[in-house]
């Protein structure tokens, strides 16, 4: 017997991963949402990815904007011109 650890992604799944924004935000047409439902039902690994992905959104928007510090800021683009 398999688990969802072993399972290998088919074309598919890598499919469903491309549309997985878009479907969320619901920017596709009703027949790619059709075909995108249904391979939820019959794959469970990748129903749990729609729902890290939903969650992840749901977190993001919970945090709001705020600044980043300036320290920080000022870190993050020396590490950036460092790395050119």
């Amino acid at each position: 017997m398999s688990s969802e650890s072993d399972h290998k992604h088919n074309a598919a799944c890598l499919e469903l991963f491309a549309k997985l924004s878009e479907y969320l935000d619901q920017e596709l047409e009703a027949d790619t949402c059709e075909k995108i439902e249904q391979h939820l039902k019959e794959c469970p690994p990748c129903r749990n990815c729609l729902q890290t992905l939903k969650r992840t959104v749901e977190l993001c928007k919970a945090m709001g904007t705020k600044p980043v510090p300036s320290e920080l800021s000022r870190r993050l683009r020396s590490m950036l011109e460092q790395l050119r």
